[in-house]
């Protein structure tokens, strides 16, 4: 049965460091897209909460991508679509040739948060093993195993998670609602408009995973 890992690693061992340095409130996370093509990882990332003038100057000198451009735009809100140079085309053939699958990646301050997936628990500490020899740190949080079948984590970041649940406990989603958007990002310690992308994401992964599950596998054979 496969493993799931979520690891943390500095962003200087991974991907858009100054980016993230010159905007330090920004919060980064990558459009839900598991993948085994190092051409195809991580396509979008949508950010929040910073300075988008400067963090998209640094995105533009970043040697870790080739084009940048903006697939979408709100006040709050920019979704980026990008390609990625060869630096980092390598180290996700890297991480692929021993054997872990970039399920989710979140980025803020200079830091990564990464779910991954293993086919076997033996292979994560093979894979921390390597990276560590080659000077790249990716330290384990957890480990579990999927406890059903296809995505039953549902696809859910951490962050969402707990934005998610609180947006439950404290009746979010009630009607009339109990609590608002600026209630949710005053117990998450986070602003409004962000806990409201949150819960927005989250919804969206969960439906995805829990109830669209043929959709975004293609229909897959395995039923």
């Amino acid at each position: 049965m496969s493993v799931i890992g979520e690891f943390t690693v500095p962003a200087e061992s991974f991907a858009l460091a100054d980016a993230l340095r010159s905007a330090p409130e920004m919060r980064v996370e990558a459009d839900r897209h598991a993948t085994h093509s190092p051409r195809e990882v991580l396509p979008f990332l949508w950010a929040t909460g910073g300075d988008f003038e400067a963090f998209r100057r640094e995105l533009d000198a970043s040697p870790s991508v080739e084009t940048v451009s903006v697939a979408e735009r709100t006040d709050g809100e920019r979704m980026y679509r990008l390609t990625w140079a060869k630096p980092f085309r390598d180290l996700i053939h890297d991480m692929i040739d021993h054997h872990a699958a970039i399920i989710e990646a979140a980025a803020s301050g200079e830091q990564w948060s990464l779910r991954l997936r293993f086919a076997e628990e033996e292979m994560v500490s093979a894979f921390q093993e390597h990276f560590e020899e080659t000077g790249r740190r990716f330290e384990v949080r957890s480990l579990w195993r999927p406890s059903g079948p296809r995505q039953r984590e549902f696809g859910l970041t951490a962050e969402q998670y707990e934005a998610l649940a609180a947006a439950v406990r404290e009746g979010y989603f009630q009607v009339p609602r109990e609590a608002t958007a600026t209630d949710l990002g005053d117990r998450l310690d986070i602003s409004a408009n962000a806990a409201s992308q949150r819960v927005r994401r989250g919804s969206a992964a969960l439906v995805r995973s829990a109830l669209l599950i043929d959709e975004d596998d293609g229909g897959g054979a395995d039923g």
